[in-house]
């Protein structure tokens, strides 16, 4: 037998005597320089969600909240909330003063709609055509001033102008607009633009203004098919990076800090061309030793458990995700069963939640349903969970928060709609008999959907064995 066989059977057999562990995830993305292709091919798959959603998603939202027209104005660095959903890729701000204006066409007219979103006009005063997807109209009534006297209309002011022709000549009975002092994605029309717009159109159109605080709002929610395509390849890369971080390849008991995870999380996911949208924590839990005794900056040792949140942006969307781990002590294969139990309740609880998500509820009716059947199997949990996509807390209902466990005001009616997602973030407490009873925290947090036909499905799946460190 050669030198490189026995080498290759001993491992083999070193293998098949290691412990099973968390799933470790199999495609490697992690392995490769730029996991989800170039800039460009990322930003050819974005405009084809944009279009996407234009087309079939915003069509069927003015309807039903019953808008004519939606106008969204804004200005360079004041952008709305739904500014991100309603652009390329390549485009990053607003330009002096651009006023979005939507219109359905087929509603005003009634006429049948083909289905294809060619009802809905989409117009950009003052801005760009965005790839086709907008027409791109400006106004050139103020390009000739002179230096001095009407100068301010240069910077925008002109547009205004332009909004009074396009609502004059297309005349809907119903006008939104994003203001909402419950929903910040909502609440967009900051108090200048409003006052320009309303002096421009006068008294007769402003009349027909109405707080459209659910089209926005449902709008950035929504997602299209290859988004949750694409969603799928993301949470693979944060499982396998969960996995590399979990592992003794960065962690050294006696030696790694936890700080030194927070900044290897930032590090590694950076070098691969990606973000996150916060910075990411790691705990630790320790038999016998409280929050206060192990300091901020604790060294792991063997025993202790581990808990990450974690996220990373890529393609314009978020991900969230909460996982536990434990450093095996010398001679153990597995975590003690005490720690199993734990991570089991918190499983249980995730599977109450997710079931209890559906179209048509509102955040605080889930709420108050998974927390009875919580407190019904016995588990000592706390539940806030929130929506996720084109922000990490995202657009949508609040399924409880930490502090607020009988029902969030206001953010906690909403409804939920087919093609939101969640990230289902709770927590359960359980007495460890391996720790003399010492209550351990399993937090979990993983990424759900909504699909088009309004079943609640997991992205990858959940965390049900503790990620074992060697």
């Amino acid at each position: 037998m050669t030198r490189f066989a026995r080498v290759l059977v001993a491992a083999t057999l070193l293998g098949a005597a290691l412990p099973l562990v968390a799933q470790r995830p199999a495609s490697r993305l992690a392995d490769r320089r730029h996991p989800f292709g170039t800039l460009r091919d990322q930003a050819v798959r974005q405009q084809r969600w944009l279009e996407t959603r234009m087309k079939t998603v915003l069509p069927a939202l003015m309807r039903a909240h019953g808008i004519d027209m939606w106008i969204v104005p804004m200005r360079e660095y004041v952008e709305d909330p739904v500014f991100s959903s309603l652009v390329s890729p390549t485009t990053f701000a607003a330009r002096r003063r651009t006023i979005y204006v939507m219109f359905d066409r087929c509603s005003a007219s009634g006429r049948t709609d083909p289905g294809d979103g060619s009802c809905i006009e989409r117009l950009a005063l003052g801005g760009s055509s965005q790839g086709g997807v907008w027409q791109a109209m400006r106004s050139t009534l103020a390009v000739d001033a002179p230096v001095g006297g009407q100068q301010a209309e240069l910077w925008g002011d002109e547009q205004w102008k332009l909004l009074k022709k396009v609502v004059d000549e297309r005349s809907p009975r119903v006008i939104g607009i994003d203001y909402s002092r419950t929903f910040a994605f909502s609440d967009g029309l900051t108090h200048g633009e409003y006052l320009g717009m309303t002096e421009a159109l006068g008294a007769g159109w402003t009349a027909r203004l109405k707080p459209a605080e659910e089209l926005p709002l449902q709008f950035i929610a929504s997602r299209v098919a290859d988004e949750e395509a694409f969603y799928g390849e993301l949470m693979q890369l944060v499982w396998e990076l969960i996995g590399e971080m979990y592992s003794s390849k960065v962690i050294v008991p006696g030696k790694t800090k936890t700080s030194d995870l927070v900044w290897w999380w930032r590090q590694r996911v950076n070098d691969l061309g990606l973000g996150t949208w916060f910075q990411p924590s790691i705990e630790v839990q320790r038999a016998g030793a409280t929050e206060e005794s192990l300091g901020p900056d604790p060294v792991i040792q063997r025993g202790d458990v581990l808990h990450c949140d974690v996220g990373i942006t890529a393609l314009g969307l978020n991900s969230d995700t909460q996982h536990m781990a434990y450093v095996l002590r010398a001679g153990e294969k597995d975590a003690p069963a005490g720690l199993r139990t734990a991570l089991a309740n918190a499983n249980a609880l995730q599977d109450i939640v997710m079931s209890e998500i559906r179209p048509g509820r509102s955040g605080n009716e889930i709420l108050r349903a998974s927390r009875e059947r919580m407190k019904a199997q016995g588990i000592n949990g706390t539940v806030y969970s929130h929506p996720i996509g084109m922000h990490g807390h995202g657009a949508g209902p609040l399924v409880g928060l930490w502090d607020y466990q009988d029902g969030v005001p206001d953010r906690g009616n909403s409804k939920v709609i087919a093609n939101m997602w969640f990230s289902i973030e709770l927590q359960a407490t359980t007495p460890v008999p391996e720790w003399n009873g010492q209550p351990v925290r399993m937090a979990l947090e993983e990424d759900m959907m909504i699909g088009t036909d309004g079943t609640p499905r997991w992205v990858k799946g959940q965390q049900k064995k503790l990620w074992l460190v060697k």
